[in-house]
């Protein structure tokens, strides 16, 4: 192994030692989702203050796949009974991303001074590695995209967990308690588990969007409704997954001057708690129409990443598999509308 790549593995480690570090102390602190939200924090000020941190990078995409499998272990035949419920809401939330992305497009673009271009995928909560691809290859500014959607996610993750806290009576609690500890689970059980790993080559090979989690999830639901095997990933790996994760969205903020970061979280900020208000709105809404739990329906609707809204219900007990599964629907609609609506949208502009 050559000394760059050494020098890498070096930086990647340490990073995560300095997130894990803030995470420890988050979580003594019984701050909701600690080891997250810590490791977020502490490598968000590091990297505005220049520390040459070095993202998780692959690593992230193995933890995503973690959270994958467990989210398939949610997908119980109890879990869904209810699944007729949904409907109604899957069908809002089409309904809602629309409006959002418009509202906020236009937003970014009369309060923002964001051209067109770049407006338009940074309001699209399709995901920030996809959006920001697509805004690139369409003539967007790639870094406003990717700052303006790690700020929205930030601030998301921030907001929600503190905000059941507060309001709702959310305990932070031991996850050995709810997953168990790695001695819990028998050797076959966790050859079953890992062997759903294989689901995110596969689903790179079918171009399938969110594939770091569509493909382990695909098999874990499918090893789980069959009743293969009920195991979950254990509490050990959930934790580290909180601290890969939380580290990545810190590190998005490396080599960024603080001012053009301020600038946009000023806009940014503006935006994100529109959407939580949107969210939190259409939520009463529906548990009203539906009898559905306002807490699953927040969280359904929120504007987090997929991989950070997943380990908030996991944390918290709430539905995970409802939540997931309107997230990973907002994924799939906007990867496959934006091209899309982009394009009629270009012939508007030209």
């Amino acid at each position: 192994m050559n000394v760059p790549r050494l020098t890498l593995i070096a930086g990647i480690l340490g990073t995560l030692a300095f997130g894990a570090a803030g995470g420890a102390v988050f979580d003594w602190l019984t701050v909701p989702l600690g080891w997250l939200i810590g490791a977020m924090v502490v490598t968000t000020i590091a990297a505005l203050s220049g520390a040459p941190l070095k993202g998780p990078g692959r690593l992230r995409n193995v933890m995503i796949g973690v959270l994958g499998i467990m989210l398939g272990s949610a997908f119980t035949p109890d879990a869904l009974d209810n699944l007729g419920q949904w409907l109604g809401s899957l069908s809002v939330l089409l309904a809602f991303i629309v409006a959002v992305t418009t509202v906020v497009a236009l937003y970014l673009v009369r309060i923002g001074g964001y051209d067109p271009i770049s407006a338009f995928f940074s309001a699209s909560p399709g995901g920030l590695a996809t959006m920001v691809v697509m805004g690139g290859e369409m003539g967007g500014d790639e870094r406003s995209i990717a700052l303006t959607h790690s700020i929205r996610v930030m601030l998301t993750v921030l907001v929600i967990p503190f905000w059941f806290r507060f309001f709702h009576g959310y305990e932070p609690g031991g996850l050995a308690a709810v997953f168990g500890g790695i001695g819990d689970i028998g050797g076959r059980d966790l050859m079953i588990l890992l062997l759903c790993g294989l689901g995110y080559p596969l689903a790179r090979l079918l171009r399938l969007p969110a594939a770091p989690m569509l493909g382990p999830m695909a098999l874990s639901v499918a090893v789980h409704l069959s009743g293969v095997t009920e195991a979950k990933p254990p509490a050990e790996i959930v934790t580290l997954a909180q601290v890969v994760i939380g580290t990545s969205i810190g590190c998005r903020f490396v080599n960024i001057p603080v001012m053009r970061v301020l600038k946009v979280l000023v806009v940014s900020a503006g935006a994100t708690f529109f959407m939580l208000a949107l969210a939190a709105i259409a939520a009463l809404g529906l548990e009203a129409a539906t009898g559905l739990p306002f807490a699953a329906l927040w969280l359904a609707f929120a504007p987090g990443g997929l991989a950070e809204m997943t380990l908030i219900s996991l944390a918290m007990g709430i539905d995970t598999a409802f939540v997931s599964t309107h997230h990973l629907l907002r994924v799939v609609f906007m990867v496959t509308a934006a091209p899309l609506v982009f394009a009629l949208i270009r012939k508007r502009l030209n």
